[in-house]
């Protein structure tokens, strides 16, 4: 298994993981841009777990500065393992690559957003470390 840079060529495979996550991708060449857009930023990454078997996981990663003190932190936007291989530690090296990234930045800290009813994630999460601070105030705008 190799854990890479996504490439556009990649859209099909990621759309059908975060098919699996419950976010169902309209359009190949839309998450195509979207990962290229995710390249062209040196502040965020996409990586991707690549086997014999073709893609088994995503993750994305974003950097952002504080305001309130000096430095930036890190969020992981997004990470799924394909359903048919969980548990073989895809996760945790694709979490490592985050983390990576974001220390390579200069990040102090890195944070992720689990829902509620995603408690194998929060267990996950949580025996790599994380720990969990429940507060979130979350506002759409329009659009």
């Amino acid at each position: 298994m190799e854990i890479r840079e996504a490439r556009s060529t990649d859209a099909s495979a990621i759309n059908e993981l975060l098919d699996q996550l419950g976010y169902p991708q309209a359009a190949e060449a839309t998450t195509a841009a979207r990962i290229q857009s995710w390249s062209d930023d040196p502040a965020g990454a996409v990586y991707v777990a690549d086997t014999d078997q073709g893609l088994l996981g995503v993750i994305a990663v974003h950097t952002c500065p504080f305001f309130e003190r000096d430095g930036t932190w890190a969020r992981i936007v997004a990470l799924v393992v394909s359903s048919q291989a969980r548990r073989q530690g895809i996760g945790a090296r694709l979490v490592a690559a985050a983390e990576s990234f974001a220390t390579h930045h200069g990040c102090l800290r890195i944070e992720v957003t689990s829902s509620p009813h995603r408690t194998q994630a929060h267990t996950f999460y949580q025996s790599h470390n994380y720990t969990i601070t429940p507060t979130r105030f979350l506002h759409t705008l329009p659009h």
